[in-house]
């Protein structure tokens, strides 16, 4: 296929002012004429945003914000200024289309369970069509081992397992036994079907995979016949992801018959239409597949409240020095763990790595080894002090190199480097380095750790991610402010 650089993305900079309500802003969707999208955040006076815009489209209505509010500016190309143009290759096939391209394979890196309504509601001839459609979606999401694993699971009156996520990991296959899942009927207990999944599918043995995001894909036919808020919550707090995808809405004269219309609503964690999806039926359904598709590979939208403390790596660089001392080098380990026990860690949330250094390097553990809290704190209390001269700015490539990279996830990377002494090389190149590379520096020095080099390593503004105190002991005063650093610094990233 063809190379060429048929994606060119203008950036402009400037203030929006204007507001714009949101039945316009969804007419405007609707008639396409909407095409800008901007990232900032926006106050009652405007603020600074950055405006996204596509080769060849000089038509464009309205630009606005999402934050705390929508804003919009209608005459907008008077109003801003070109900040740079990035051109970006773009393969071209039959398929190529001004659309959205929908992440598959290997950038769809999730763990998804389909529960299908195997209930009376459905019947056998709709559950055929509800197969087919999640064939295709399948199909679409290409399935295999770097990227998405299904599994799925039959919603009726006692849910089944049809399959986990290891049985099947090629489309063929995973094709091939959805269509012989066989139709079981009963009453739609949807949330037994989610304490289900949550209880015994999520497991290890059934090859759950560590650091993937995990799904459950809810599909009701009509509405279910128990509680699903309750169930939902639990899958939520267990760290899994719950989409709705609602078909066929109940007759009038079924709508006694409905426990709760609200259903959907109640059981996602954002009531932002993200987490649900409807279909007015189960005929001419493939015009739905691809947006379906790609909500559920949009892994960066997948943590719900996603904040700083369920979705940041915190990476420690600890001097381990013959200056510091067994004794103190104790009272760094507290400092660090006290800072880790804020943050919520696991294998889908947060997650922590330890480097100490001398005039070597030792990785003492990274961000896949211990993705449990208890685990986590328990191996950084225990690190074993190695005792050496200090070359600070060797074990900050290393870190980049060896702990922050391959990078995974969306996480906001953090590093948070500790010493108490001069460095014997450079230390600013590769703190720059680090930087480029979207990692946020946190310098802590204790007695003779110059103030320069302190300054010289850590993140701008230098006074909100410089730390000193004289002694050892005086540590622990750092922790509250550092873990408000970090969190501020989230919000401002995101």
């Amino acid at each position: 296929m063809p190379l060429f650089p048929a994606y060119v993305e203008q950036q402009y900079t400037g203030t929006i002012t204007e507001v714009i309500d949101l039945p316009y802003l969804k007419k405007l969707q609707k008639q396409r004429k909407f095409c800008l999208s901007s990232r900032g955040i926006i106050g009652l006076s405007g603020g600074p945003v950055e405006v996204h815009g596509l080769q060849g489209r000089t038509n464009y209505l309205s630009s606005y914000a999402h934050g705390i509010q929508s804003q919009s500016l209608s005459q907008w190309s008077s109003s801003f200024t070109v900040a740079r143009t990035i051109s970006l290759p773009l393969e071209v096939s039959s398929q190529t289309s001004s659309s959205a391209t929908v992440a598959s394979g290997a950038d769809c890196p999730v763990d998804m369970a389909f529960l299908l309504d195997g209930s009376y509601n459905i019947g056998q001839r709709r559950f055929n069509l509800q197969k087919s459609f999640v064939s295709k979606l399948v199909a679409m999401l290409k399935v295999g081992t770097p990227g998405p694993h299904v599994g799925v699971v039959q919603t009726s009156e006692t849910p089944r397992t049809e399959f986990y996520l290891s049985n099947y990991t090629t489309a063929k296959d995973l094709t091939f036994a959805i269509k012989e899942i066989p139709y079981i009927g009963g009453n739609t207990n949807t949330g037994k079907a989610i304490l289900h999944t949550v209880r015994n599918f999520y497991n290890p043995d059934f090859g759950v995979r560590r650091g993937y995001p995990r799904i459950i894909v809810v599909f009701v036919d009509g509405w279910p016949s128990d509680n699903v808020e309750e169930a939902s919550i639990l899958a939520r707090e267990s760290g899994i992801n719950v989409f709705f995808v609602s078909v066929a809405k109940p007759a009038p004269e079924e709508a006694s018959l409905v426990n709760d219309h609200d259903f959907m609503r109640k059981a996602v964690c954002k009531d932002n239409e993200f987490f649900t999806f409807t279909m007015p039926s189960w005929f001419s359904t493939n015009k739905f597949v691809k947006p379906l598709a790609h909500k559920l590979c949009s892994i960066d939208q997948m943590l719900c409240s996603k904040t700083c403390y369920n979705s940041v790596n915190l990476g420690f660089l600890i001097d381990g020095s013959s200056s510091v001392g067994d004794g103190n080098f104790r009272l760094v380990l507290d400092l660090l763990v006290s800072v880790a026990r804020h943050f919520d860690i696991s294998d889908v949330g947060s997650r922590i790595g330890a480097i100490q250094f001398t005039y070597d390097q030792r990785m003492e553990f990274n961000f896949n080894d211990h993705t449990t809290k208890d685990n986590a704190l328990r191996a950084l209390q225990n690190i074993p002090y190695m005792s050496g001269g200090t070359a600070t700015g060797d074990a900050i490539n290393y870190s980049v190199r060896s702990l922050f990279k391959p990078r995974t996830g969306s996480n906001k990377n953090f590093l948070i480097i500790i010493t108490d002494g001069q460095s014997y090389d450079d230390v600013r190149g590769p703190a720059m380095a680090a930087q480029r590379e979207g990692i946020t520096v946190f310098t802590v020095g204790v007695a003779w750790a110059p103030m320069e080099d302190l300054k010289a390593m850590a993140s701008e503004p230098k006074e909100s991610h410089v730390f000193f105190t004289r002694e050892f002991t005086g540590l622990a005063q750092f922790q509250q402010p550092i873990v408000r650093g970090i969190c501020r610094d989230f919000t401002e990233f995101n």
